[in-house]
């Protein structure tokens, strides 16, 4: 794999002031958004939070299954966006150690999954392939080369589970285990944005797979409401069509009708509290509206960000109440709310536009 691209001088660069300077650096008129103050502060409470959570192991954990390599990623995912990088600042160490521990947990056949209870490893691999397609270009120097070696493993797992013999309608996508026989819209989502994360920076990612993706998405399609099913012949949910527009923007399907008339969807049901897995909602539907862009985004965006910050925890964290976000966990929650306020930070390429 070709040597990753250095983020880490930029980060940085600007991550070298106090993080309360971070809207000087990004968002001058910050001071004229009363949204956007309120982000910051629920970002610093929330990155304490967090880094208060991580193990003595490194790892951060779920509720019900113990250390796990989706929650740690989610955790080091959350203090990339609000713009902490490893090794340096107060949360540096947080994410070396995090870092660390995840790299040591990849299986002989690239799949990275700790000692976690999942009867769907394929999440957490996604994640965790996603987290580290991220942080690559920015580790300790000590962990640059492990890093590389791990992440193209992890990638070669994914291409070679797409490429799993599969019925017509569930080709190209991806399910629970590296050999699933069908797929489903949410794990494939995961990787997809692992692929594009690490196509970006340069790992062997054939194109013919990123189409084949594209194709499986787009046969998730609801036409009569514009939004996602979760297999083919499925009904959408809110959640579901923030997922498909977020699979598709990250490959550069940048407005197309599918994504327009889900974000359509979006506009029409706003993500509310009582929406089945709500955290993961609210996750997708930012990113996918803000990849979306334009008027829509617009719309948007201060009812899913006070959407979001009416629930944090004055301590900092996001408490989940679904059934299975419960299982997952605090960590969980929080890292995804925290992905979702950051959005606009830019620190992390995949979310960018």
């Amino acid at each position: 794999m070709p040597p990753c691209v250095n983020r880490r001088s930029v980060l940085t660069s600007l991550c070298s002031l106090p993080f309360l300077t971070r809207s000087a650096v990004i968002c001058a008129d910050e001071k004229d958004d009363p949204v956007a103050q309120k982000i910051d502060l629920s970002l610093r409470r929330a990155m304490k939070w967090i880094a208060s959570e991580q193990q003595a192991s490194g790892a951060w954990t779920t509720n019900d299954f113990g250390e796990s390599t989706a929650t740690t990623s989610l955790a080091i995912m959350a203090m990339l966006a609000s713009g902490h990088v490893p090794g340096e600042g107060p949360y540096g160490q947080h994410l070396t150690r995090g870092v660390g521990w995840l790299l040591a947990q990849q299986r002989d056949n690239g799949l990275l999954v700790g000692r976690e209870r999942s009867h769907g490893p394929m999440y957490s691999h996604g994640i965790a392939t996603l987290m580290l397609a991220e942080v690559c270009g920015m580790v300790v120097p000590t962990q640059s080369d492990l890093c590389r070696d791990v992440l193209q493993k992890a990638v070669k797992l994914i291409v070679d589970a797409q490429n799993h013999q599969k019925p017509p309608e569930h080709d190209g996508g991806w399910r629970y285990q590296p050999t699933s026989g069908d797929a489903d819209l949410s794990v494939t989502a995961w990787q997809l944005l692992a692929l594009r994360a690490a196509k970006d920076i340069g790992c062997d990612v054939p194109a013919e797979n990123i189409d084949r993706a594209i194709a499986y998405v787009r046969r998730l399609h609801v036409k009569h409401d514009g939004g996602f099913g979760y297999m083919v012949g499925h009904g959408s949910t809110i959640t579901r069509a923030g997922t498909g527009i977020t699979a598709l923007e990250v490959c550069g399907e940048h407005r197309t009708p599918e994504t327009l008339a889900a974000a359509k969807l979006i506009l029409s049901r706003p993500l509310t509290k009582g929406e089945h897995y709500f955290y993961y909602g609210a996750y997708y539907c930012t990113i996918g509206m803000y990849k979306v862009g334009g008027e829509e985004w617009q719309q948007s965006r201060e009812a899913l960000y006070r959407t979001i910050l009416d629930l944090q925890n004055p301590e900092g964290y996001w408490d989940p109440e679904d059934g299975t976000e419960r299982q997952a966990g605090r960590v969980y929650s929080t890292s995804l709310s925290v992905l979702a306020l950051a959005i606009e930070y830019g620190y992390l390429p995949i979310y960018q536009r």
